[in-house]
């Protein structure tokens, strides 16, 4: 076999491949062997039938036809493999020139991984907010927490804001009651806005008993977005009562003894919290500077490709759980569907950069994933997933997917590399180490999810 590569443009390339006849022996004898299982010529046996009467009775073209199919992926990787290509997506496959007995050409147009120069990226500065917790902060925190241990009782008065309601709801389409539109005994905090829009002033200054109607757009069920007549009824008006500030409610609320080592606490755990969304801060901006410092060229049809995967896992996905089309997700968003396609593809091209770069990293640094860390990173992306880790890994490998985690893994590392050489300085202009942020270099592929290829999500969740 013979092979030549043709460089069409630094993302694709162009394989001629001549194949000696002789090399087809075998893919031959295979045409042979399953004709022989799928036709039946009297006069033979099933599976006994001579070579030359195939090619009489059914023609050579045949046999030479599934020969062709059976040799060509063999010649294809063995192409790419001499030429020490790294090959994206599936081939273009033309055959050239097929002579009985002489020869086989054909060419293979594919996208390839552009080659990628990182320049010294040890200037990088970027800038990120700085870690402050203010009073305001604890303050909300910890009426957060109270929040949660409010009790309710009864009461014989019209219902306001923030009291806890138990309703009945019917909702009317065109003047009929919908199959899932009757609900009773729901259990609603007015103010909270997590029912229907228009609720809220509906039952305010109704007693149990009272009643109203009103026109809400639904947001579920079977008449999503459509315009409802919403009947509901106050059967009980219940108000929240808020335990004390004090040390017993400490004690209640946690495993302090006083209010102010809860509060102490909860100034530590916002500190966490904000020195998390920095360290994550860091990685993202430290990203943005790496991709404009890189010439990345991008491969036509994969962006095609992932754009379309990443629309697909919105619609099909995300939306379909919530009820939604996505005209109606674009009419919440307010966005045009021009806007939509530009943000998807602005998000698809930085994703296959990313990605690239990253790759490039990897290579160039020689980083290596261990299981430890390749367990580690399976056990945030199952419960980012709402999967168990078992059922995660199992998805994973049914899906042959095992690959594509190492590789998120190592590109984590490879950006915590650069990361490391970056200057980080916060809002105050301190400058930042983020060396003992093991977590959250760790996470690295979470931070920068948003734009990474949608193939692995793709898999596991369908």
């Amino acid at each position: 076999m013979k092979s030549a590569v043709e460089t069409l443009n630094p993302t694709r390339v162009r394989l001629s491949i001549e194949v000696p006849f002789e090399e087809l022996k075998d893919s031959l004898d295979a045409a042979y062997k399953k004709i022989n299982q799928q036709v039946t010529v009297k006069g033979f046996r099933k599976g006994k039938i001579p070579a030359r009467v195939i090619d009489q009775r059914f023609g050579r073209g045949a046999v030479l036809e599934e020969a062709v199919n059976d040799a060509l992926p063999k010649f294809y990787t063995e192409a790419v493999n001499e030429a020490e290509i790294d090959v994206l997506g599936q081939p273009e496959v033309d055959i050239t020139e097929l002579k009985d007995g002489e020869t086989l050409n054909f060419t293979a147009e594919v996208d390839v991984r552009p080659a990628i120069e990182i320049p010294d990226y040890s200037g990088i500065e970027v800038e990120v907010d700085a870690v402050e917790v203010t009073e305001e902060d604890i303050d909300k925190s910890v009426e957060q927490l109270r929040e949660r241990f409010a009790s309710t009782s009864p009461v014989e008065r019209a219902a306001v804001d923030g009291d806890v309601i138990t309703i009945d709801l019917e909702a009317k389409v065109e003047g009929e009651v919908l199959e899932d539109g009757v609900a009773s005994g729901v259990s609603y905090t007015i103010g909270s806005g997590e029912l229907l829009d228009g609720i809220d002033d509906a039952v305010k200054g109704l007693e149990a008993g009272g009643e109203a109607t009103f026109t809400s757009e639904l947001k579920g069920g079977s008449a999503a977005g459509k315009e409802a007549e919403v009947t509901v009824k106050v059967t009980q008006v219940a108000a929240r009562e808020l335990p004390e500030l004090d040390d017993e409610f400490a004690q209640l609320a946690s495993e302090f003894d006083t209010l102010d080592e809860l509060k102490a606490d909860s100034r530590k755990r916002l500190e966490n919290m904000k020195q998390y969304d920095q360290a994550t801060q860091a990685q993202e901006r430290v990203l943005e500077k790496l991709l404009e410092l890189v010439e990345v060229p991008v491969p036509e049809k994969l962006l095609e490709d992932e754009i379309n995967t990443r629309k697909h896992n919105l619609e099909h996905h995300q939306l379909g759980q919530m009820g939604i089309d996505l005209g109606k997700y674009l009419e919440i968003q307010g966005k045009t569907e021009e806007e939509f396609v530009a943000e998807t593809k602005d998000a698809a091209v930085k994703g296959i950069k990313t990605q690239f770069v990253l790759d490039e990293l990897v290579k160039r640094e020689k980083l290596n994933v261990n299981q430890e860390e390749l367990t580690e990173h399976l056990m945030r992306r199952a419960a980012s997933s709402g999967m168990s880790p078992d059922q995660f890994a199992q998805a994973v490998v049914e899906g042959g997917q095992v690959p594509l985690l190492v590789g998120e893994v190592a590109r984590g590392k490879a950006l915590a590399v650069v990361v490391e050489a970056a200057t980080v300085k916060d809002t105050n202009g301190e400058v930042i180490d983020l060396d003992d942020d093991e977590d959250e270099t760790a996470e690295t592929v979470e931070a920068t999810s948003e734009d990474a290829p949608a193939e692995a999500e793709e898999k596991t969740e369908g």
